[in-house]
């Protein structure tokens, strides 16, 4: 009948089997951001420079403690207005709209320090060279794919085991790997002889 064809023949002769792979890894890597705020009033381009200059002398004194410039990102700049705001009238009369009286400038910079012994002096040291604020270190790998790819590794070594042991036990002969399902740990699937 029609259903019997609508079935992949291969459907009936493959299996499913999981392995899970995992790879214990230490933190080399502190991650924090710093913002440098500078405010002040409708000259824009002054406050753009004095806020470049002091950002740059935080990024300076990092870069003295060891830090490479490609460890260094500029992760956002805002410029937002400030604005005086006034009391209305009581009854009827007309409310003044409110007024730009400055701007502030808010420049983020994030930092990656590998030198874990370097990090108080350099976390003390940017407040003490022209920023405002600094974020919660972290901890963190570098790398993640190298150790990701090691842990499929892994995880395929054991699903194969698994599948070699699962023939034998049924007294068939595994073929080849039809599929790799990955989702959290990789499924491969067999074809058997």
């Amino acid at each position: 009948g029609a259903f019997s064809k609508s079935i992949q023949p291969s459907s009936f002769r493959s299996f499913s089997v999981s392995g899970e792979g995992e790879v214990v890894a230490i933190p080399d890597v502190a991650q924090f951001t710093f913002q440098v705020i500078t405010q002040g009033g409708k000259d824009i381009a002054k406050l753009q420079k004095e806020n470049t200059e002091k950002t740059n002398r935080a990024i300076e004194f990092v870069k003295s403690k060891g830090v490479e410039a490609k460890d260094i990102k500029t992760q956002s700049y805002a410029l937002d207005p400030r604005y005086q705001y006034f009391q209305c009238p009581r009854e009827g009369g007309s409310c003044p709209p409110p007024e730009i009286v400055g701007y502030t400038v808010t420049q983020t910079v994030s930092v990656k320090v590998r030198d874990f012994e370097k990090i108080g002096d350099i976390l003390s040291g940017v407040i003490e060279n022209g920023a405002n604020s600094v974020s919660q270190l972290s901890f963190t790998i570098d790398d993640p794919d190298n150790l990701q790819s090691e842990a499929r590794f892994q995880a395929i070594k054991k699903a194969q085991a698994k599948a070699r042991a699962i023939a034998e036990a049924g007294g068939f002969r595994l073929g080849r790997l039809l599929s790799i399902q990955e989702g959290g740990y990789p499924i491969p699937i067999y074809d058997y002889a």
